[in-house]
């Protein structure tokens, strides 16, 4: 739970009080490797805030699942579009390592917003940065190339993109598990 406070104080601080309310409405939950998070169809309840672990973020397919997003230590995890509109997901969430998380409810978030002065800096401060998430792997699918993209990740998380499946992050970077094994080998 200090990690996330430490997150949201890297920017502005939080009163005892403010805090003490909104760890109060947050719950623990430890999942093993492989776990559905969030299977498609089902609404998104939690906003989650990862203490440990690995997540994707992906569109099941029959054969080879489409996935277009990771979340690591440090950083929140949500079907944040089901989260806020209360629709069923077009998409699942499931965990690539033992994950650690810290959930807030939906519910729980709107007292948070109501009752707090820092309400809406934890939900701006999570929604920013679920939005930039999005929008930096939207512009990199349209303007980098697949060998740009892979090095990007693994420059800015090398330990944990060792412990994702090549299938994973090919898909992740739009190509087969073949290609992405030819750009492995050519760069190292």
């Amino acid at each position: 739970m200090k990690q996330i406070r430490e997150y949201f104080e890297s920017t502005s601080l939080l009163s005892d009080r403010d805090w003490e309310c909104f760890a109060s409405m947050l719950t623990r939950s430890e999942y093993p490797k492989k776990h559905l998070l969030l299977s498609k169809g089902e609404t998104e309840g939690y906003l989650s805030f990862i203490e440990k672990g690995i997540v994707r973020m992906f569109i099941p397919k029959e054969y080879d699942d489409l996935t277009f997003g990771f979340s690591f230590e440090n950083s929140f995890t949500s079907a944040y579009d089901s989260f806020l509109t209360r629709q069923p997901s077009v998409y699942s969430i499931e965990t690539l390592a033992s994950t650690t998380l810290w959930r807030i409810s939906f519910k729980d978030l709107q007292k948070i917003y109501e009752q707090t002065a820092v309400g809406n800096l934890i939900g701006r401060k999570a929604s920013e940065e679920l939005f930039l998430k999005k929008s930096r792997r939207e512009l990199s699918l349209l303007s980098e190339s697949a060998e740009t993209r892979y090095l990007k990740l693994f420059t800015e998380q090398p330990e944990l993109v060792r412990q994702i499946p090549l299938k994973y992050i090919a898909s992740y970077i739009g190509i087969t598990p073949q290609a992405l094994s030819r750009i492995r080998r050519r760069i190292s």
